[in-house]
């Protein structure tokens, strides 16, 4: 299998319960709920995806034709060889589970990596991986139905929190959801807190990385 990657870097997990924890990030290109043109945007099922999934031209992306070739990638991203104890790779996309397969993972592992995935939970995920986060979207099944994390970007017009509070997931999350906008954006920010007083079984998610200016 050959691996399609738009981008690999370094940085901090701004979202979720692994917030501010070190990681590599690998962004799989392509996504089966939007063609990541903004000439589709406006008819595809996901509508406010905020990431740029297309090609593989970013920092450190290509095409790798082996597990092994991509996890050396990734292993070489990763700043003190003498702490993969504490080694942590984040899966995303893009839809990251059309091409994240057990051989990466498994050669992940070998070099000492925890595994992690950020799914719109459309794929099943693979076994081995430490660490699954789903993001449900409108108009998709969602198989992955468990995990860690679940995280609900708010508010969605056709979609509710409550349709997912009885999945088996150990956090839930609500995330504002950002637009161009300031003053809509403001007013997602203030509507999701308001909804976690409300509903306490729900966490807020603040996309941290971009309030501090990091990838």
């Amino acid at each position: 299998m050959t691996y399609s990657v738009k981008e690999m870097y370094y940085t901090l997990q701004g979202e979720g319960a692994q917030s501010g924890r070190p990681a590599v990030f690998c962004r799989f290109a392509g996504c089966n709920l939007w063609s990541g043109l903004e000439t589709d945007r406006a008819t595809a099922t996901c509508t406010f995806c905020d990431t740029d999934f297309v090609g593989t031209d970013g920092e450190n992306g290509g095409k790798f034709s082996t597990a092994e070739e991509l996890a050396d990638k990734i292993a070489a991203l990763w700043p003190d060889k003498d702490a993969l104890a504490d080694a942590y790779v984040v899966f995303t996309g893009g839809e990251p589970l059309l091409q994240l397969d057990t051989k990466l993972l498994e050669a992940c592992k070998a070099h000492g990596f925890e595994t992690g995935v950020e799914t719109n939970g459309t794929q099943i995920a693979p076994a081995h991986l430490d660490w699954v986060c789903v993001s449900p979207k409108p108009d998709s099944p969602l198989v992955q139905d468990s995990g860690h994390e679940l995280k609900f970007i708010y508010p969605q017009e056709t979609l509710s929190p409550h349709e997912f509070a009885d999945y088996d997931f150990e956090h839930f999350f609500i995330q504002p959801m950002e637009v161009e906008d300031p003053g809509a954006y403001h007013h997602n920010i203030q509507a999701s807190i308001v909804f976690c007083l409300q509903n306490p079984q729900w966490r807020l998610s603040l996309q941290t990385h971009k309030i501090i200016g990091i990838s």
